[in-house]
């Protein structure tokens, strides 16, 4: 780490930021140690989790399902007790890439998709550092790609069977187009920046925030002023580079939109919002009862994952679940029904729905205001452990020693990771164009707070933007302290100069008295000379001071007054 540290801190040239993949390979091929080292780490902390502790969880089976299905049978659908079933709760993007894997390395071979997981991550950190040389400096990028390959959030997913190492790898990709076509590199960014938009919306139904916020961007752009030399901002630019985004994001929706209405007759372009099959019954009122009271993840796993199929303890339930003894009792008497049966039909359901809005009448701020806002803030400021065996309860500090330090390390770390953040954002809130990235992280944690799951997953693929933040924050605390360095070294050189000069003269003062006063008092006159020279001038005239003293010494056994005044104006 000291290692990587110091080449981190080396000065890069400023290069041009109009060009992509030939200025990320020019920054490699000028850093080929530091980017080769940190390289190393990134594979190391990944491998770690993938050798360790691999997440296949049952919503991978899904996926795994279906790309099964789609190569053996040429379903997209999931398997029954007799034959496979169609299907859109998934888009297909994920299980694209699974049944590319299984074709090539053998049916349900995870480890594959592990390993190749571990390296669209690592691309992901070559992204995130080139969107840092774009908006910051060349340095910069080294650190981001350094905060990025020991990231232990990334690589945590990397090593899990899931969407999000894709989906932050093109939220990532898109966000970089899309500054480089904010600085004016033609319509071919706009055109990568959708496609990206288009690879992040087939893997999960919010990927479609990413094309979003980048269009209400180009929209705010036109009502803010810009500089008559530049396109950027105009009403034609917006609307060409808003045109070429929309329709790339949404040509790769075509033939899956296409596909669920030959299927199932539904106009369909991303996936059910409740992961539900057609024409099967969603408990809308649970759902709505749940709003009212969750604000974080553990409730997810402990209640609202149970359902169906799991009984629900209404120990679980937190004081904020109910607002009064009356409502516990309500509340407590719908859980025991449901636990006797472990489904909710549809008369159970609307107990649930009386239940909400008798809750949602009684305060309205709560339910629209201030439990979204703990759920934005749980799924940001919580330990991000949930793929580890680690209790999701974490307040409570009941854990086995080696996974009560890995759920301690791991907050601390994303505390770390948030506050360097917003310490970034303080120095760096007047860069052209960060405004997009921030208006990206504000709506999806606006987005986020609606749900009635909270998991911090759905917060990792605005990290990215954390990351670069944070780069900058490090950039900056660093020239604070070479700077703060530099003027001590420069006080220090200073203070120097005066003792020697200083000293210089008592030298001298002494020789003309002892020796010839008259033939040595005016061409002593060099510490006077240097005294009166400005701090700058006094530092650097420092040899030549150290030289007069050697000649005083030199001097002082010579006994002749005449000699010694001859010397020193020849000094």
């Amino acid at each position: 780490m000291p290692r990587l540290a110091r080449l981190a801190a080396e000065e890069l040239p400023e290069v041009e930021k109009t060009s992509y993949s030939a200025v990320v390979r020019e920054l490699v091929r000028k850093n080929p140690e530091f980017f080769l080292f940190a390289t190393l780490a990134a594979i190391a902390l990944r491998l770690l989790f993938i050798l360790r502790v691999p997440a296949i969880t049952t919503d991978s089976f899904v996926y795994g399902d279906i790309a099964k299905n789609w190569l053996e049978q040429g379903i997209y659908g999931l398997s029954g007790l007799t034959r496979v079933s169609p299907t859109d709760i998934r888009l297909p993007g994920y299980p694209a890439f699974l049944a590319l894997i299984f074709g090539v390395f053998g049916m349900e071979h995870y480890r594959a998709v592990l390993l190749l997981q571990m390296l669209v991550d690592i691309a992901t950190c070559l992204v995130i550092a080139d969107l840092a040389r774009r908006l910051l400096s060349p340095r910069a990028a080294k650190t981001a790609f350094l905060l990025s390959a020991l990231c232990p959030f990334l690589a945590n997913y990397a090593a899990a069977a899931l969407t999000e190492t894709w989906e932050v790898f093109f939220t990532a990709l898109a966000l970089d187009f899309a500054i480089a076509g904010l600085e004016g590199s033609g319509w071919l960014p706009w055109l990568a920046c959708g496609l990206a938009s288009g690879g992040a919306i087939l893997m999960r139904p919010d990927g479609v925030l990413l094309p979003i916020a980048i269009e209400l961007y180009l929209a705010a752009l036109i009502l803010v002023r810009r500089p008559r030399v530049s396109p950027v901002g105009t009403l034609q630019f917006s609307l060409r580079a808003g045109l070429v985004l929309a329709l790339s994001a949404l040509l790769p929706l075509v033939p899956w939109t296409v596909r669920n209405w030959h299927t199932f007759g539904v106009f369909q372009p991303l996936a059910p919002r409740y992961a539900n099959e057609a024409n099967t019954f969603v408990p809308f009122g649970f759902e709505r009862w749940m709003k009212t009271w969750i604000a974080d993840y553990a409730s997810t796993e402990e209640v609202y994952w149970a359902v169906p199929g799991s009984p629900i303890d209404a120990e679980h339930l937190p004081s904020r679940a109910f607002d009064s003894q009356d409502e516990q009792d309500e509340t407590e008497q719908l859980l025991d029904d449901y636990n006797q049966h472990l489904q909710i039909g549809p008369e159970l359901d609307r107990r649930f729905e009386r239940l909400a809005e008798k809750r949602i009448r009684q305060d309205r701020w709560r339910y629209w205001l201030w439990l979204p806002l703990l759920r934005i803030a749980d799924m940001w400021l919580r330990p991000r452990t949930e793929i580890l065996p680690c209790n999701s309860r974490w307040w409570e500090f009941d854990e086995e020693p080696r996974w009560l330090a890995v759920m301690i390390a791991l907050g601390t770390l994303n505390l770390l990771y948030l506050g360097a953040a917003l310490a970034g954002l303080v120095e760096e809130r007047r860069t052209p164009n960060l405004g997009l990235l921030l208006g990206f992280v504000m709506l999806r944690s606006a987005f986020l707070g609606t749900l009635e799951n909270p998991e911090t997953r759905y917060t990792l693929e605005a990290y990215p933007v954390v990351i670069l933040l944070a780069a900058s924050a490090w950039e900056h605390w660093r020239s604070g302290q070479g700077n703060a360095r530099e003027r001590g070294s420069r006080r220090l050189r200073s203070l120097l100069a005066k003792w020697r000069i200083g000293h210089a003269e008592a030298c001298t003062d002494v020789l003309g008295k002892q020796f010839n006063g008259r033939s040595v008092a005016n061409p002593i006159g060099l510490g006077q000379i240097l005294h009166g020279l400005d701090e700058q001038a006094l530092a650097v005239d420092v040899a030549r001071v150290r030289t007069a003293l050697a000649a005083t010494r030199r001097l002082g056994g010579d006994g002749n007054g005449k000699n010694l005044g001859h010397r020193l104006f020849a000094l």
